[in-house]
């Protein structure tokens, strides 16, 4: 190996990138089949005359050395590592990463692979690290990068957002509650019930009124007096986030009155079984007698013409925060709303759903870079900005029960069920994901794609049909990349900024 590589110095150089394994596991059968190829495909290369420059690497950053650290230390939160120190837990990092190097160099120079372990690289080395910056830095130059904010599914336990390919993982299972909520709807007569003035800081219930005026669906009359619009959801702790709600456009939707209790709902005509104690009359098995139907439809209209109308919020948790009081608290309109569960009328909350948060930037109920309302902390914990509901440092997964608790005393618990669905769980800490808005320092791949693909098209492929199916299709959907993550033990993101982000720099070395 050495001698073949001496002879064919100054040769053209074969440039082979190699994604580096983590030391602090032992190479299983993955890592030999897929080092058997590699090996192949530079052995060939340099058979043909190239010098072929082959250094092991070690991936010594990440998410799989803070995990190991975290369970040796106990580390639960961001605050324990707070407390113990940075530079204290880095080096706790550090004196794993390389734990199992001689069992990794015993078992590759076994298969007899040509690469050189004397000469290995770290990722945790200073100029590879510089190496990663003066890239970003070329990137930033080029007008590539951006920070945002973007929904992804995070970890609770271990603080950080995964990949969609690390979320698909580990399914599980799970029951949770499945729960129809009230959202009294304002009409300008005043027939709402409501208070003209509103409990929460920022809606005016007069001006919602006012607005709802020019509603299709209220200027034809089909929103009888003590109207609700019926929301369904198995994630109860989204609701004190709740800014909007989302209908079908081509659905229709009806006005339906309960003959028992004489409350008039609005759900998707397709969903009105959601509705509890619901039955249409007609008898189920032969021979058994008609009963009396449970409710009787109102109205009907398409979505569409509930498009814009305010109603009341849950909690008003947010209500302050928005300058405008008609910019929250109203309907939106979307394809994405099925009529297969549910009630055809889905809660919105923008920091923790990827459908939430783009139908409610297409209606202006929040805007690109600017507030989303999110309670959570890095821990999964509610924050104090909702201390009214009494959830102030409980996690998302153990708060639903007080909230539900807290929607029937507040009578717009409509009912309360369970729901025995599949669900992610981190693959790491085997605790179940969320999804939730973090910021994040993103590249803007949408706006290069077009060249992305075209290049693709240059590439010769093994097997063929990975460049016109599996790796193009990846390719013409790609999104913009975030490429940060929440991590204490990794490459820092090279840039020096003041807290709006107004005065940055960004550097491509030390």
């Amino acid at each position: 190996f050495r001698e073949q590589n001496r002879r064919q110095e100054g040769n053209e150089e074969y440039v082979f990138y190699d994604g580096p394994p983590f030391a602090t596991g032992l190479p299983h059968y993955g890592h030999i089949l897929a080092g058997t190829i590699k090996d192949v495909v530079t052995r060939y290369a340099a058979t043909n005359g190239y010098h072929v420059t082959r250094r092991f690497g070690w991936d010594c950053h990440g998410l799989p050395v803070e995990y190991e650290i975290d369970q040796k230390l106990q580390v639960k939160s961001s605050d324990d590592v707070k407390r113990m120190g940075m530079d204290v837990y880095n080096e706790e990092c550090r004196s794993i990463v390389m734990r199992y190097s001689g069992e990794w160099r015993t078992t590759i120079e076994r298969l007899g692979r040509w690469i050189d372990f004397d000469n290995d690289y770290k990722t945790l080395d200073t100029p590879f690290m510089e190496s990663v910056w003066w890239v970003f830095k070329q990137l930033h130059a080029k007008e590539l990068v951006y920070r945002g904010f973007k929904v992804m599914p995070y970890s609770t336990a271990c603080h950080t957002p995964l990949s969609n390919f690390e979320s698909g993982l580990n399914y599980k299972d799970v029951n949770d509650p499945a729960v129809v909520v009230s959202f009294p709807v304002f009409l300008p007569d005043g027939s709402d019930g409501i208070d003209g003035a509103s409990a929460y800081a920022g809606i005016d219930g007069a001006k919602s009124r006012a607005a709802n005026a020019s509603i299709p669906a209220i200027k034809n009359g089909v929103i009888p007096a003590g109207a609700r619009l019926c929301a369904w959801t198995t994630t109860p702790w989204t609701l004190p986030s709740n800014v909007a709600l989302c209908v079908n456009p081509a659905f229709t939707y009806v006005a339906i009155q309960s003959n028992k209790s004489g409350d008039v709902f609005i759900v998707a005509e397709a969903r009105v079984a959601e509705l509890p104690g619901y039955s249409d009359g007609k008898k189920k098995k032969k021979g058994a007698p008609d009963t009396p139907p449970t409710y009787t439809v109102l109205h009907k209209f398409p979505g569409s013409d509930l498009k814009g109308l305010h109603y009341y919020p849950l909690f008003g948790t947010f209500s302050k925060c928005f300058t405008d009081p008609l910019q929250a608290y109203r309907v939106c309109v979307d394809g994405y709303v099925t009529d297969d569960s549910g009630t055809g009328v889905v809660h919105q909350a923008p920091a923790f759903g990827a459908d939430d948060n783009r139908v409610c930037l297409a209606h202006g109920i929040i805007v690109k870079g600017g507030f989303i309302p999110d309670p959570i902390d890095d821990d999964g914990r509610f924050d104090e900005q909702v201390s009214s509901i009494g959830i102030t440092g409980i996690h998302v997964k153990e708060a639903d029960k007080k909230i539900v608790e807290t929607l029937k005393e507040m009578k717009r618990l409509v009912s309360n069920n369970s729901l025995v669905h599949s669900y992610p769980f981190c693959w790491r800490s085997d605790t179940p994901l969320i999804y939730k808005a973090v910021p994040s320092w993103f590249v803007k791949v949408e706006s290069i794609k077009d060249r992305i693909v075209a290049n693709n098209e240059k590439t010769y492929w093994v097997p063929s049909f990975v460049k016109e199916k599996r790796f193009k299709d990846w390719l013409v959907n790609a999104n913009d990349w975030a490429v940060s993550r929440n991590r204490y033990w990794g490459t820092p993101i090279p840039i020096w900024a003041n807290d709006d982000y107004s005065e940055m720099e960004v550097f491509g070395s030390i």
